[in-house]
């Protein structure tokens, strides 16, 4: 038999003999590789490993190890477990099941109980659930792929309508794909015979989907756990049916398993939601309604300070302060593109006497309108508008997750208006104040997105002008040496954008600022100004959201510091204590003494045990707690109790005075 030419990922070619498939290959190449081979890429399309090559392919062997070889892993493991739910809870019937960051889920819908009411999980069927995904793994069932009819595709799927609508076209499956019309599916045949009654004429598992897959059931998997189940709309539609949606997480080691789960204990301690009611920070009132939050006096000292500094740093930075309505008529989202591209994003409109009017969703448009309430000239940009501006945006009830996905919210918006020569040092520019306002806080592992056009039908503006302001947003990452990746078709219907994520003190990402570049909303909107040459012309606009919004990110922040926020960030800096009752004059003494500085100080009388009281003080995660008894009164001094370092007895007052203003300063100082 001839053999055929392979092209590897770094140029080279290797002949092996016609027939030979992926898995040959990497056996081919060695016995290590072949053992770690998960699936390869064969010229850009993923393949299983019994896939076989053809001349000239090009081919990457990819391994567990890999990001593309963990994704197969828990794309597999999602396999066994709907066919596990299937097996243990006859009737029941599976939606859609796709990978996730860090794991993976799948719906079901079971039937009804007794009781008529739909049927839902259990903690303990999680256990069961997962016993049987370890017999059925321990079996090594073999992944088939097939490609069937759609009618055929109809008759094995009988029964299980939300497959029926995704053959149909109806609904959109992540994980499915059809080629040259056909449905494509994976099977699961069982190691003994086994007829399964939910599948016409199939002796195990099948489920619609593109692949690839691990070879077996047994192959890289087994390294996961269940997690919880929650409730889930098909189709992300509150029309539709409630769901029964299972999260697990899975991984290509033990080792890397053991390290999540340590890592999702360490988040569920530095949950903001968990953290805001023990600090008394904010609060989500059920009768305000979802989505919504109130914050307390501690936790609007912490905002206050995050939104002082960022006045003060836009003040440095040439920005002009303004202000804009939170509602407004319908005819400018219209004219801005806002209810043509944005529409599902936006509470209903109120009708009043003059028009249509909606809560606005963005703050751009308002500023828009300022900027053309006269005659600008190419001498005043590029002009830097700024404003702390509370916008509304409709989140489905599923998706709200505390200050993270909110309906209500804050944003330090900035719109930069300039001149196309102007826009590259603008962006560049704007870029390092981002990261130096973010580095601030106590963020310095950061990343990006760049993220290009959507579908033409869901954007506005030119091929040219798309490919412009993509390149000067590429070339400011690259300036600043952020390091990042492309969101092929994530950017806004008006324009590229950069977002920017840090990592944080547990190495979760997260998405804070913006950067868009839109040259179109001008346009839309008939901005101009008159140029050098005395003619009309319109600005380029950068949209910038810095802290993303003022409640996500305080979300973010309070998670990464697990409520210890540095001294200058925190709502009470010291708390004074005295031993016994008589000495409360003394700690009052010193409290207002602190607070002549300008520290954040309180006192806490006598009326508990001394070690019950600094406990709290402790659990409040207060900076500072100060301890002051006879000795203290009569010569002046404090006991410091510093957060995390050693007490210190016999403290000159004035001493620990300046010492806190210091590191205020220092801080404040470092930040600005």
């Amino acid at each position: 038999m001839a053999d055929i030419t392979i092209t590897l990922p770094d140029g080279s070619e290797r002949s092996v003999p016609a027939g030979t498939t992926v898995g040959g290959l990497a056996a081919a190449i060695g016995p290590g590789l072949a053992k770690a081979a998960v699936i390869g890429v064969v010229g850009g399309v993923e393949r299983d490993l019994v896939w076989e090559l053809a001349d000239g392919d090009q081919v990457e062997i990819v391994t567990a190890a890999s990001e593309r070889g963990l994704y197969t892993i828990r794309h597999s493991t999602t396999h066994v477990m709907a066919q596990a739910v299937l097996e243990l809870f006859p009737g029941a019937t599976f939606a859609i099941g796709p990978p996730v960051e860090d794991g993976f889920y799948y719906d079901f819908e079971l039937p009804p109980g007794p009781d008529g009411k739909p049927g839902t999980f259990v903690p303990e069927d999680l256990e069961r659930i997962e016993a049987r995904m370890r017999e059925l793994m321990a079996e090594a069932q073999p992944f088939v792929r097939d490609e069937l009819t759609n009618e055929r595709a109809r008759e094995v799927f009988a029964g299980h309508r939300f497959k029926l609508e995704i053959i149909d076209g109806e609904a959109d499956d992540p994980t499915s794909a059809t080629e040259s019309g056909l449905v494509r599916t994976y099977e699961n045949p069982p190691a003994a015979p086994w007829a399964s009654p939910a599948f016409a004429g199939y002796p195990g598992f099948v489920d619609l989907c593109r692949g690839p897959h691990v070879p077996d059931t047994k192959a890289f998997l087994g390294h996961f756990k269940l997690m919880r189940v929650a409730g889930a709309y098909w189709r992300g539609d509150e029309k539709n049916p409630m769901l029964q949606r299972i999260y697990g997480t899975a991984w290509a080691t033990k080792k890397d398993l053991d390290a999540h789960l340590e890592r999702l204990e360490e988040a569920a301690k530095r949950d903001h939601r968990k953290l805001a009611t023990e600090l008394d920070l904010l609060s989500f009132p059920e009768e305000l309604g979802g989505g919504l939050a109130v914050w307390h006096p501690k936790g609007g000292i912490v905002r206050k300070l995050m939104e002082d500094y960022s006045r003060e740093r836009h003040q440095q930075g040439g920005y002009e302060f303004v202000y804009t309505p939170n509602i407004a008529n319908g005819r400018l989202f219209e004219q801005s593109g806002h209810l043509g591209f944005y529409a599902d994003g936006m509470y209903p409109p109120m009708e009043m006497d003059n028009g249509v009017y909606y809560p606005k969703p963005m703050n751009c448009p308002g500023h828009n309108l300022i900027f053309n309430a006269r005659q600008r000239s190419y001498r005043e940009l590029p002009l830097r508008l700024f404003e702390l501006g509370a916008v509304y945006r409709y989140e489905k009830s599923g998706t709200l997750h505390g200050l993270m996905r909110i309906r209500g919210f804050t944003q330090d918006d900035s719109h930069i208006y300039c001149t196309p020569e102007q826009a590259h040092d603008e962006i560049r520019s704007l870029l390092g104040f981002v990261l130096s306002v973010l580095r601030a806080f106590g963020f310095t592992d950061f990343e990006a997105n760049l993220s290009t056009r959507p579908a033409k039908a869901e954007s506005v503006g030119t091929d040219e002008g798309w490919a412009e302001a993509t390149e000067n947003l590429r070339a400011a990452l690259v300036a600043e040496g952020l390091d990042y990746e492309v969101d092929e078709g994530g950017g806004a219907f008006y324009g590229p954008k950069i977002d920017v994520k840090v990592r944080d003190a547990i190495g979760r990402s997260w998405q804070l600022s913006t950067i868009q570049y839109d040259f179109n909303m001008a346009t839309r909107m008939g901005l101009e100004y008159v140029g050098e040459d005395g003619a009309r012309h319109t600005p380029i606009m950068l949209h910038r959201a810095l802290f993303g919004s003022i409640e996500r990110f305080f979300g973010v922040l309070l998670e990464h510091y697990a409520g210890a926020f540095p001294t200058w960030l925190a709502p009470v800096q010291v708390r004074v204590l005295g031993v016994r009752d008589d000495h409360a004059r003394y700690a009052f003494e010193v409290a207002e003494e602190l607070a002549l500085l300008g520290i954040r100080v309180d006192v806490v009388d006598a009326s508990e045990k001394l070690g019950n009281r600094i406990r709290k003080a402790k659990g409040e995660k207060i900076p500072y707690v100060l301890v002051v008894g006879d000795d203290d009164v009569a010569a002046r001094t404090v006991g410091v109790n510093p957060r995390g370092g050693d007490v210190e007895r016999d403290v000159s007052l004035d001493e620990f005075a300046q010492r806190v203003v210091d590191e205020v300063s220092d801080q404040s100082h470092a930040a600005r």
